[in-house]
């Protein structure tokens, strides 16, 4: 495991920040009563954090990828994805830490340089933030580098020194802002700066730190202050008032352009924070009139991706949205081979193609809830690998007012289970249940050939093997498909069934799915058999069985 900053290192690093702040989100979710009660910084994080991983993943697809390249994609993928508050004052952290840690041809850096890079981190946030406060994420940020700058040794041990001291300022929190204290939590978007550090630290040590209790429930009853508005990093601004929408954009500006900007919004509104440079620029501001804040964009330089929320409303819009009349329910599916796109296309369903090694992004999950264009959506992630992304782009799009279900799918033919009894037409939390029941009642199986020789759950795989995964879980090893594909289905029935389904992969012959279909009437005769093509980019055999 490195003890220094690489450029794999800091792969493995979003990575492992991703994955985490996927599993903390709805807790993150839950305390955020700071800036506005409106229980979105994790997800806003999470969406951030996901950006970044994917323009790393990127820099990093070359076979000996520089650490200047990797940090400057991590700074550059939160600049363009991030949202809200907590999620734009990351970018910016980020970005910090690339000033630093890109600034000399090395292609690794060691401690006292993360240390510095951490230092830069917090300074350069808190002269993003127009009126920062303390008991913020700016607070624990600030705690982490000072923490870094007394330790010493390699990157390693930086970044635990880092991690005990934010974990030691987010503690501190409520003690620093009347409205934690009341509420009976720390900072949401401390915690989730805590979370991104502990990714850190085992990123490059191989061991994930401990957590630390944190008041995360309300001790004595108590609750978050509703309608409180206070300003994460910003002036507390508390009372039943506070603007009415958050304002984000992206900005192609001159530094001038953008000086002027700043004071232009902060007449106009409170919350606000500017990050980026180099002429590419997040804005984020709470106003009460929305449109001033893009035309002072518009002035500044040109704004795009522009996003406009309004707090405590049901509905949030995107600029150039079309006002077509929505329908009532949409299904958003995402599938694995071109072949079941068209067949959920025919069932009425949203598809999102997945293709191999890259699943899709929460942000394409959100815009196919767009173009579904309804007001209520079921979503059906088909993968359990995407679990966390479908979660995160649920809570995104019941912000633009979507109501939204996600039906934990695992697999594709579970989805189908669940398209083949939806009802448009019955109560919606109605048809979600039965859905949810028929792709739960649907075991699924996918064989796939083995890459290279490893160890299984099975045993040892050889190269060239038919791996035959039930429920996710490797099953059987076999030397060729029909008879891997027999096997499968023989476990499978044994604990009952009344419909089989077989998707064919790409090349696979419609020969096997008869041989398969006598097989199974051979042994069970009251069980059905469904076929259909799976086309390319699919698994060679996917099996379920309801």
């Amino acid at each position: 495991m490195a003890q220094t900053l690489d450029a794999v290192a800091v792969r493995t690093w979003c990575s492992l920040a991703l994955d985490a702040l996927g599993r903390a989100r709805e807790e993150i979710d839950a305390i955020n009563v700071y800036p506005v009660p409106d229980g979105d910084t994790g997800t806003n994080l999470y969406l951030t954090v996901e950006s970044a991983a994917q323009a790393v993943q990127a820099a990093c697809a070359a076979p000996e990828p520089a650490l200047s390249d990797a940090v400057r994609a991590m700074a550059h993928g939160a600049l363009i994805g991030a949202r809200g508050n907590s999620g734009t004052i990351l970018a910016q952290l980020l970005r910090g830490m690339a000033q630093v840690l890109a600034d000399r041809d090395t292609a690794h850096a060691d401690g006292p340089r993360l240390a510095l890079a951490l230092r830069r981190a917090a300074e350069s946030a808190y002269k993003a933030v127009a009126h920062p406060v303390e008991g913020t994420i700016l607070s624990v940020a600030t705690a982490a580098a000072r923490a870094a700058q007394r330790a010493q040794g390699d990157c390693a041990e930086i970044a635990a020194a880092a991690h005990r001291g934010a974990c030691a300022a987010l503690d501190a929190t409520p003690g620093q802002l009347a409205v934690l204290d009341r509420a009976g939590v720390v900072d949401a978007g401390g915690q989730g700066l805590v979370t991104v550090l502990a990714a850190l630290v085992e990123s490059l040590s191989g061991e994930r730190p401990r957590s630390r209790p944190s008041r995360t429930t309300a001790p004595h009853g108590n609750a978050p202050v509703a309608g409180s508005v206070v300003k994460e990093g910003c002036a507390d601004v508390t009372g039943t008032g506070g603007p009415a929408f958050e304002v984000i954009y992206l900005l192609e500006a001159t530094d001038e352009a953008v000086a002027r900007l700043r004071t232009r919004l902060d007449e106009l509104g409170d919350s606000l924070v500017v990050v980026g440079g180099d002429g590419l620029w997040n804005v984020h501001v709470h106003v009460d009139d929305a449109g001033a804040a893009v035309e002072a964009g518009v002035e500044a330089g040109r704004p795009h991706r522009i996003r406009v929320t309004h707090f405590g409303a049901e509905d949030a819009h995107t600029t150039g949205a079309t006002t077509r009349e929505r329908t009532q329910r949409g299904v958003v599916a995402v599938v694995p081979g071109e072949g079941l796109r068209d067949l959920y296309a025919e069932a009425g369903a949203t598809v999102v193609l997945a293709r191999p090694g890259e699943p899709p992004a929460s942000g394409e999950l959100v815009d196919a809830v767009r173009r579904a264009h309804a007001r209520e959506v079921v979503l059906l992630p088909n993968d359990a690998e995407l679990r966390h992304t479908a979660a995160a782009a649920a809570e995104q799009a019941r912000a633009d007012g979507v109501r939204v279900a996600l039906i934990p799918t695992r697999s594709a033919v579970q989805g189908i289970a669940a398209l083949a009894v939806h009802e448009p037409d019955r109560r919606f939390d109605e048809d979600v249940v039965a859905m949810t029941s028929a792709a739960g009642a649907t075991r699924y199986a996918e064989l796939v050939l083995a890459e290279r020789q490893s160890w299984t759950s099975a045993g040892v795989c050889q190269g060239g093997d038919v791996l035959g995964l039930i429920d996710g879980d490797v099953a059987v090893i076999g030397t060729d498909l029909a008879g891997t594909a027999r096997t499968v289905l023989d476990r499978m029935l044994a604990a009952g069934g009344e419909l089989v389904t077989l998707v064919l992969g790409d090349g696979v012959p419609g020969s096997l799915a008869e041989h398969l279909e006598a097989h199974v009437r051979e042994g069970h005769l009251a069980v059905d058999t469904v076929v259909y093509q799976g086309g390319p980019q699919s698994a060679p055999l996917l099996i379920g069985v309801e």
